[in-house]
């Protein structure tokens, strides 16, 4: 009966994939297959085939790091790995939005496959997966190959990916997927202590030796560290700098004075992103806010770990494991309110999408369980705010 339930939960959660995307889609006329014009990973891996690593010419529209002279992309690498073979059948043409629709779906997948393995029933674990991920500031990302989306989308996949490996003991290609996020949204490498950690708990939790517990996990630390190396490279040939990804030199920063990281911009940002209300009054009506509300609104997955973790505390249920989760939530959360913008135009607040795998974690830290019709209920309405927010942010 569970393989049965297992089955059937696959395919709900492809038929609710298919209805929520295809439904955003249709109305707002967007096309998946057509290229975005924000299609800058694309002209990197042009260029790539070139053998250069700068673009020919500025491209006002998009965000292009200025370095000697040069026009380079201003984010990370690996988002433009899968564009470069695609290109070779798709030239310029590459549907970066169906490329986007993939990270997302394969995402919601694995966040099934993770929960199931831990002992989550079926249903319950097809209903977690697709409601932390879609009633969030993730839902819009998935309708545009953008470049921001694209990385964000791939990162989270990766990142998933990356908790399942190593969560079943394939630690090396669990470690490379973490790498791999990394090259997509750097701040993302606080996952990997944590996951190390974790890992290495649960293998002493279990009465294995830590010598053999770390002689596991070599391989993947040595191919992750292969990976930050190359990063380095990449950096250094374009930036000579191994630790510069390009956006320190985009004219807003370089040439007009803004800051990109500070300590400055995070009372402003907690009043934005932490406190602030979805809409704002104007002679029309009420009207959603378009450059950003509370990420705890916008992403109710992540207020409910928070009323969860209050709740265990209270039963005095709250695990190591619950309180390493926290504290690299916070951690990454905090490096994330000292950003200039936290996203721009955006459904909520679009960098709080990369805190969305401690929800997992936090889930999986404690006992399996059905979802509660409170938790479900919540989250149902954060649904109908996303979808809301992006066709507010898509039309």
């Amino acid at each position: 009966m569970k393989t049965r339930e297992k089955w059937l939960s696959y395919l709900l959660l492809l038929i609710a994939f298919v209805i929520l995307t295809g439904f955003l889609f249709i109305k707002t006329g967007t096309d998946p297959l057509k290229p975005s014009p924000y299609n800058t990973y694309t002209l990197q891996a042009l260029a790539w085939r070139d053998g250069r690593a700068w673009l020919n010419e500025d491209i006002p529209h998009l965000e292009l790091a200025i370095y000697q002279g040069k026009y380079f992309v201003s984010f990370p690498p690996v988002p433009s790995v899968p564009v470069y073979f695609l290109s070779f059948i798709f030239g310029s043409e590459v549907p970066d939005g169906l490329l986007v629709l993939f990270y997302a779906f394969v995402s919601l997948i694995t966040f099934f496959r993770i929960l199931i393995r831990h002992g989550f029933p079926p249903l319950s674990s097809a209903l977690y997966a697709f409601l932390i991920l879609f009633a969030s500031s993730f839902l819009p990302l998935v309708l545009s190959g953008a470049v921001w989306y694209q990385a964000q989308v791939m990162a989270m996949m990766l990142t998933l990916l990356s908790i399942d490996f190593i969560n079943r003991d394939r630690t090396t290609p669990g470690l490379l997927f973490y790498a791999l996020a990394v090259g997509c949204r750097p701040f993302n490498a606080l996952y990997g202590p944590l996951l190390l950690i974790l890992y290495i708990r649960s293998r002493l939790k279990d009465h294995l030796s830590l010598k053999l517990t770390l002689k596991r996990l070599l391989p993947g630390v040595l191919i992750g560290l292969v990976v930050a190396v190359l990063y380095a490279w990449y950096n250094c040939i374009r930036f000579n700098n191994p630790l510069e990804f390009g956006h320190n030199h985009l004219p807003e920063f370089s040439f007009q004075g803004g800051t990109q990281f500070s300590l400055s911009h995070v009372i402003k940002n907690v009043k934005t992103f932490v406190l602030g209300l979805p809409f704002e009054r104007t002679d029309a009506g009420l009207r959603l806010k378009a450059f950003g509300f509370s990420l705890l609104i916008a992403n109710p997955a992540l207020l409910l770990m928070l009323v969860s973790a209050v709740n265990l505390l209270v039963r005095k249920q709250l695990t190591t494991n619950h309180l390493l989760v926290l504290a690299f939530f916070f951690l990454h959360l905090f490096l994330l309110l000292t950003h200039r913008t936290f996203g721009g135009y955006q459904y909520g607040a679009r960098y709080a999408t990369d805190l969305l795998p401690y929800a997992v974690l936090f889930l999986i830290s404690g006992k399996p369980e059905k979802i509660h019709i409170a938790k479900a209920a919540v989250l149902f309405l954060g649904l109908a705010l996303a979808v809301y927010g992006s066709l507010v942010i898509h039309l």
